[in-house]
């Protein structure tokens, strides 16, 4: 029997809630007294299972994670809840019914569009990961909709589905992979399949994709969760808007298109720094974040948006800056004590300074908070210190 095979009996699962809220720190404990009664490798799978549920709650919820099966791979690289479900929601809007979701891991995509009420053909090669998927389609009363295949993708036929979905693996024996044609399957393969979809198409890639890379038949999403960017998606078939972009702010969804606005001109600082929305960086619309706010760039090569009025947008952060000098560690060590600044956010663009070396060096005490931004204005190594606007 595998690890899952067993923690999906009965004996497993009492086990699993048994050792459920195990604190790290006494695992070596819980292990010990469990094994007295149970086989040591089963003891090992439970503990295993539940370190990596504890993990999940991060992108699945407390709720589905503690019932979930897991590998580590699967915790890793799985897409976090809220972005699959907004995805899902899109497919549907478009009358999806059925979708290919190819390289599907551990079935989180899969879960997402089956709870939008679309039947889905989940495949991957990898026998374990297939085994996890079915285990999580059946632990949350989704097994109807959602058919699990061990297969190569390359091989699998999606032409019987309105849909195709592929999540090609990003990282390899070194880490993350940079290049899309090192992908697996290869972004080529991927955007070749999503072309023979019969509605629509939808392909995950990494956030930092560039640019040229996205054909030109393709409309480029890229999405944040809590202002953190999660992913890009290149999207194909209806609804899709060849050419076009937008960066996807999560939760909402606020949507912010591209208009096709020139890159703002430089200025000198005003009373107000505008932080755009990460995805909002990466598909290249700080210039319409800009226009939003009547502002521009504090440096030509940052995206760091300054103006001299408050107009609030969901698409950037607003800091109200009170103090401006060029990098300069004691005075601006000097200027914290004076202001009585214990609570110190660091924030950087175009610095090459970690911000906890400079949290050492400047050792923040005192009742008040401030943010310090580590950048370039007109090219020149400068310090700008302020507080969100309210």
């Amino acid at each position: 029997m595998n690890d899952l095979d067993f923690l999906r009996t009965p004996e497993g699962r009492a086990l699993l809630e048994e050792v459920r809220d195990t604190d790290p720190a006494q695992e070596l404990a819980v292990a010990t007294r469990l094994r007295r009664t149970h086989p040591a490798p089963l003891v090992s799978a439970a503990l295993g299972q539940a370190r990596l549920r504890q993990r999940a709650v991060a992108k699945f919820g407390a709720a589905d994670a503690g019932r979930m099966f897991f590998t580590p791979n699967g915790v890793e690289q799985s897409t976090r809840a809220s972005v699959a479900a907004y995805r899902a929601e899109r497919l549907h809007g478009l009358r999806v019914r059925s979708v290919a979701d190819l390289c599907c891991g551990i079935g989180g995509d899969a879960i997402a569009l089956a709870r939008a009420g679309i039947r889905v053909l989940a495949v991957d090669r990898s026998p374990l990961t297939c085994e996890a998927a079915r285990a999580n389609a059946d632990a949350l009363g989704l097994a109807d909709l959602i058919e699990v295949r061990e297969a190569d993708v390359t091989e699998v036929d999606t032409a019987p589905y309105d849909a195709v979905f592929v999540d090609p693996a990003r990282r390899g024996g070194r880490g993350r992979i940079f290049d899309p044609e090192a992908y697996s399957p290869p972004l080529s393969w991927a955007v070749a399949a999503a072309r023979t979809a019969s509605r629509a198409a939808a392909l995950k890639v990494a956030p930092g994709i560039p640019h040229e890379a996205v054909p030109a038949d393709a409309e480029a999403e890229w999405i944040s969760d809590g202002g953190d960017v999660k992913e890009a998606v290149l999207w194909f078939g209806a609804g899709a808007a060849p050419g076009a972009v937008r960066a996807t702010l999560l939760p909402g969804p606020r949507t912010l298109p591209g208009t096709g606005l020139p890159d703002p001109e430089a200025r000198t600082p005003g009373r107000y720094l505008y932080e755009p929305d990460g995805a909002v960086v990466r598909a290249h619309l700080v210039a319409e974040v800009a226009a939003q706010v009547g502002g521009g760039l504090l440096d030509a090569t940052i995206a760091y948006v300054t103006a001299d009025e408050l107009l609030p947008t969901p698409y950037a952060t607003a800091y109200e800056i009170t103090d401006r000098m060029p990098f300069n560690v004691k005075k601006l060590k000097a200027l914290l004590r004076e202001r009585g600044v214990g609570t110190l956010t660091v924030k950087k663009r175009g610095s090459a300074v970690e911000p906890e070396e400079l949290r050492k060096k400047v050792r923040p005490q005192g009742p008040n908070a401030a943010t310090v931004f580590l950048t370039r204005v007109a090219g020149a190594p400068t310090m700008l210190i302020g507080r969100p606007a309210r």
